[in-house]
């Protein structure tokens, strides 16, 4: 039988999860964020602050929203979960293995030489994976044709497309919207990282985005604004976007990069650092605590 997802969905009209089952999830984004920091020590490069600001939604999507099997990863039957920004692909690794795409020790090959795990998602060296991305801004389009073709042949399957604040600078992305917009496809939800930084410093300062809601729904989205890191309201958002009809929908997700790690939150400087094997010591102990509001019973 295919599984819809590992803890029970709540309906449409029943949206609030219980608080056993936010815990749980809970649990999933700490093992999530400690298995990243584990990763990027190993490798000894990649991106450290988009990785933690992203690991709730990720745990939301794996663990509880998408349609998946990670038996059967190449399902017809399954959701489309695209990655545009793909520099942070080391949180969406670690979501795969902890929801058991492949063994968790296998996210310390993270950048090896011959690996499946390489610094941007490489669809054709790992299986669950719907595209390869690398250049930014390239996501929304793929997504937009993936889920107009859903239409065309009758699926009803949905595709979601996760993308950063920062790559809104690209004109690709509004085509996509443009087009996602022109032809109502509301089984496209789309996910916008919005944690105000880029890698040379915060995306107000290098290319103002805002009025961003506004510029999307001018171009016939609905548009959603939720706390990144509220599990339960963030899975309630996708829920309502599955919920309107005839219109593509966007997710706002207001995000602290580099969450968890009370030193690097919303340092912008830590974009594409990683940390080293000290620095390490310092931000699992306090992933583990997450300040005193997520007890661990390794901490």
């Amino acid at each position: 039988m295919f599984e819809k997802a590992a803890v029970p969905r709540a309906t449409l009209y029943d949206m609030a999860l219980t608080d056993e089952q936010v815990r749980a999830l809970e649990k999933h984004a700490e093992a999530i964020r400690e298995t990243v920091i584990q990763m990027l020590v190993a490798a000894e490069s990649g991106h450290t602050a988009g990785p933690l600001g992203m690991a709730d939604i990720f745990t939301a999507f794996y663990f509880h929203i998408l349609a998946h099997d990670p038996k059967k990863p190449d399902s017809e039957e399954r959701d489309r979960l695209i990655l545009s920004n793909g520099h942070i692909c080391p949180v969406r690794y670690a979501a795969m293995a902890h929801a058991g795409y492949f063994p968790v020790e296998e996210c310390l090959t993270l950048r090896k030489f011959g690996s499946r795990l390489q610094g941007h998602p490489e669809r054709l060296r790992l299986p669950g994976l719907e595209t390869t991305s690398g250049p930014l801004g390239e996501g929304l389009s793929q997504a937009s044709g993936i889920a107009y073709a859903f239409r065309m042949d009758g699926k009803k399957q949905h595709v979601y497309c996760l993308m950063s604040d920062g790559e809104q600078e690209e004109g690709n992305v509004w085509e996509a919207a443009m087009f996602a917009g022109k032809y109502k496809l509301s089984n496209l939800t789309a996910v916008m990282d919005r944690n105000n930084i880029q890698i040379d410093g915060m995306t107000e300062d290098v290319m103002p985005l805002e009025p961003v809601a506004e510029k999307y729904r001018a171009f016939n989205w609905h548009v959603l604004e939720v706390d990144g890191h509220n599990i339960a309201a963030f899975i309630a958002a996708v829920e309502e976007a599955k919920a309107i009809y005839e219109k593509p929908t966007l997710v706002i997700a207001h995000t602290i990069p580099g969450k968890g790690v009370s030193e690097i939150e919303s340092d912008y400087r830590w974009h594409g650092k990683p940390p080293s094997k000290e620095e390490a010591k310092r931000f699992l102990k306090d992933i583990r605590t997450m300040s005193g509001k997520v007890p661990h019973e390794y901490a």
